[in-house]
């Protein structure tokens, strides 16, 4: 049984739209459930690994919806999630110079929707996210993306720390923007094969990613607030990579 766009709920209702191949993003179980049926469902999540699953109270799946659901919800995804191992053989083999966005610890959907419209404005090949602990590519990112998200590749990876050693090692020059840095974000070289990370605002990136940065990029504030909202460190970033490449060019 289907509602409005965004999810589906009740156990064989999930069953079917996992069978079917629908774009899952994650799906609320409640935490006692139990019976043949949802046995069904949990041999075919665990041939499924890419698919979130979170044992929930009852009280989470009843605030989203009281109709006959059986502990479970599920939320669709308005785009498919790309494979990053995939991913970025393919952005080479196309001949480009990738630059890619990644996102620790974001959590707000409208600084996510923000920052995917800057990176698709200004031609960021891609957005990595993680599966826990982080936005989600749903229908109000989509929203507030202006649309973006519809049109930039978005990778969500079990592991962020492991997904940045793979960019390293395919290449990338990988930017930490961080406050704890002395050294000037135009100070660096985004010539090449670029990934930046752009922490929470209020934890910043964590502290396994930063050890992997291969530069720590602050930008100067003058003022008596000592930190911008992400979008707007990002898409700062993002541009100044745009200007070196642009300079690079001779355009």
């Amino acid at each position: 049984m289907k509602h409005n766009i965004d999810f589906i709920f009740g156990i064989r209702a999930v069953i079917e739209a996992i069978a079917a191949g629908k774009e899952i993003d994650k799906i609320l179980v409640r935490k006692d459930l139990s019976g043949e049926l949802s046995n069904e469902l949990f041999q075919l999540l665990k041939e499924r690994s890419d698919i979130v699953v979170q044992r929930v109270p009852m009280e989470r799946i009843n605030r989203i919806t009281q109709k006959n659901h059986q502990g479970v919800v599920a939320f669709l995804s308005p785009v498919p999630y790309h494979n990053l191992d995939n991913l970025v053989p393919d952005l080479f083999e196309q001949g480009k110079n990738p630059l890619i966005v990644v996102l620790d610890g974001i959590t707000d959907v409208r600084n996510f929707g923000a920052i995917a419209r800057t990176c698709e404005c200004a031609g960021v090949d891609a957005i990595v996210i993680p599966e826990r602990n982080s936005v989600s590519v749903n229908a109000d990112a989509v929203k507030t993306s202006a649309g973006a998200l519809l049109h930039i590749p978005v990778a969500r990876v079990k592991n962020l720390n492991g997904a940045v050693r793979f960019l390293k090692d395919s290449g990338f020059s990988v930017v930490g923007a961080t406050e704890k840095s002395s050294d000037n974000y135009t100070t660096f070289d985004y010539t090449t094969p670029v990934a930046i990370i752009m922490g929470a605002e209020d934890t910043g990136i964590s502290i396994e990613n930063l050890r992997q940065c291969d530069y720590l990029a602050s930008i100067p504030m003058a003022g008596k607030v000592n930190s911008l909202n992400v979008s707007v460190a990002a898409g700062i970033l993002i541009y100044e990579v745009v200007r070196q490449r642009l300079n690079a060019a001779g355009i």
